[in-house]
């Protein structure tokens, strides 16, 4: 299944001559022409790896920074840029040169909050590419809520080899405190789009005399009354419906959005309001009638979604042979799992990543997708399923049946490439394990990263098994606890989506109190097992 994901500033780059020099008013940062070094490192620069003055590749003046490619990411970084203000538009800018084959930048930084805190997304432009001219790097942002501080970093990456070099020159950061009105108008062809368990929303950008800086685009599940925007007041991204409803902020020019990981068989509601400026300045467009678009998700449930957010998340690593591993990493406000067999040389490695166990036959239409992103050469991931694995042995013992064929997989330059859908019902039980399996040998490695691992299915009607008893089961949704109701002493379990057991208690004739407060928001089964062999099951929503 695909997921969209959005870059939060425009960024582009122009191919220039040596003759245009940008504006350099109100620069906010200190020797951002490099002319002022100090002990073979420049002034006010104090994060510097691999970084040598350079005075015959330049673009204006009498210096340069040149930085060398090693076997890791080496960065350049200017002290922070104090006196942000929220809200506010600035443009940062600087030249830089790479005609080398074995090195290769790009920009990675950030605002910061007073804390030092990282606020709103990482700043984080493509990679470059080898020109014979030097290049003028531009993106306008607009600080985040909390922003006071702004950190500024450019970092170099090998290529063919370690060793290459890149050169930059005049660094601009320049800030512009305009309040603007509120917009002219808002956007139009306001429309939704339902894939599987997401709902993508498009809209052609609003026109007119004054145009947004961005929008703020608002849903409710049915039932729940959307409440417009207030000026003055910021309302952040929220993607917890548990009250009903949601919002994400999206830059002008997107023109699109996704919301995703929603409940099946449900109606969202969305509305899209542009504004300009941003926190106490902040002017919403809520005159008139704002756009509206409403969708249905279809009739599934996420069985398992894992987008490493919170280290391995619930799939395990098992290293076979060789002592690099699967870890988490983030970049660019995208958190995966990452594994490499290259350490300043490549090793030989077998490691596999494993989900949790899951029961697939409480499922039909089973689906499986996942997003890769690769770069390098070596031999390539792989994917496997298999029936008997124990959940925690080496997984060399057991029976793996590969699907590597079934997925789309990234070719290459960190491509985030959608797997597309691989059908698992032929494949599915009540023991069911999918495993990841990296292998890179003493002479090449690649380097792959994964996230977006869901697991997607529709619950079966005939789930209840033969000669059931009525169950019953009350209240649904609970919050605390749950009421049982049994015609005769038994054994009950909880389980959730996986086909985990999660809660195990005896039950007696007539009615029991079972606590359910400590269990996670979301759907579970009730089972009921009798002695005499029958067993009731009831679904509950937990919230």
């Amino acid at each position: 299944m695909k997921k969209i994901y959005l870059l939060s500033f425009s960024i582009a780059f122009v191919a220039l001559t040596f003759a245009f020099t940008p504006l350099k008013a109100q620069n906010m940062v200190v020797n951002g022409d490099l002319e002022q070094w100090t002990g073979g490192v420049p002034n006010n620069w104090d994060h510097v790896e691999n970084i040598t003055q350079e005075s015959t590749i330049v673009h204006d003046g009498l210096y340069s920074a040149r930085h060398q490619s090693a076997s890791g990411t080496q960065d350049f970084g200017h002290e922070y840029i104090t006196g942000i203000t929220e809200g506010a538009s600035y443009t940062l800018s600087y030249y830089y040169y790479d005609n080398d084959p074995n090195a290769k930048t790009r920009v990675w930084s950030k605002f910061l909050d007073a804390g030092g805190a990282t606020v709103g997304t990482t700043i984080e432009s493509d990679y470059s590419t080898d020109s014979p001219n030097w290049v003028l790097y531009t993106n306008d942002v607009i600080a985040p809520a909390g922003a006071t501080q702004f950190y500024l970093e450019v970092r170099v990456y090998k290529e063919a080899a370690e060793g290459g070099y890149v050169y930059y020159d005049d660094f601009n950061f320049v800030g512009d405190q305009t309040v603007y009105p509120e917009p002219t108008n808002y956007p139009t062809s306001f429309g939704s789009e339902v894939v599987a368990l997401s709902i993508n929303l498009n809209w052609v950008d609003a026109v007119g005399g004054q145009l947004p800086r961005a929008y703020l685009v608002k849903g409710v599940k049915d039932g729940t009354t959307v409440v417009p925007p207030v000026d003055g007041v910021v309302e952040s991204d929220d993607t917890d419906w548990t009250d009903g409803a949601a919002a994400l902020n999206v830059d002008f020019g997107v023109e699109n959005v996704v919301f995703d990981n929603l409940v099946g068989d449900q109606t969202y509601t969305f509305y899209i309001y542009p504004y300009t400026n941003a926190a106490a300045n902040i002017d919403y467009k809520t005159d008139g009638t704002a756009p509206v678009t409403s969708a249905t998700t279809e009739n599934a449930t996420i069985i398992s979604y894992e987008n490493f957010a919170s280290g391995l998340g619930v799939w395990t690593p098992y290293s076979v042979i060789g002592d690099q591993e699967w870890f988490q990493d983030e970049f660019g406000g995208v958190t995966f799992a990452k594994v490499s067999g290259y350490q300043g040389q490549p090793y030989a490695n077998e490691d596999w990543l494993i989900s949790p166990m899951l029961n697939l036959s409480l499922y039909e239409d089973v689906l499986f997708s996942f997003t890769t992103a690769a770069n390098y050469t070596g031999p390539d991931l792989e994917l496997y399923y298999s029936n008997d694995y124990d959940g925690s042995g080496d997984p060399t013992d057991f029976t793996w049946n590969s699907i590597t064929d079934e997925a789309a997989w990234s070719a290459g330059s960190w491509v985030w490439t959608p797997s597309g859908d691989i059908e698992l019902d032929a494949y599915g039980s009540a023991s069911f394990y999918l495993g990841f399996r990296f292998t890179s040998t003493e002479t090449e490695s690649a380097t792959w990263e994964l996230t977006e691992c869901r697991v997607m299915g529709i619950l079966k009607t005939d789930i209840v098994q033969n000669n059931t008893i009525e169950l019953q089961v009350y209240p649904n949704p609970a919050t605390d606890f749950i009421q049982v109701v049994s015609n005769e002493n038994a054994t009950m379990e909880i389980v959730n989506l996986m086909g985990q057991k999660v809660l195990s208690q005896p039950v007696v004739t007539g009615s029991n109190t079972v606590s359910v407060n400590e269990l996670k928001s979301g759907v579970y089964f009730v089972r009921v097992a009798y002695a005499d062999g029958t067993t009731a099951i009831n679904k509950i929503i937990v919230r």
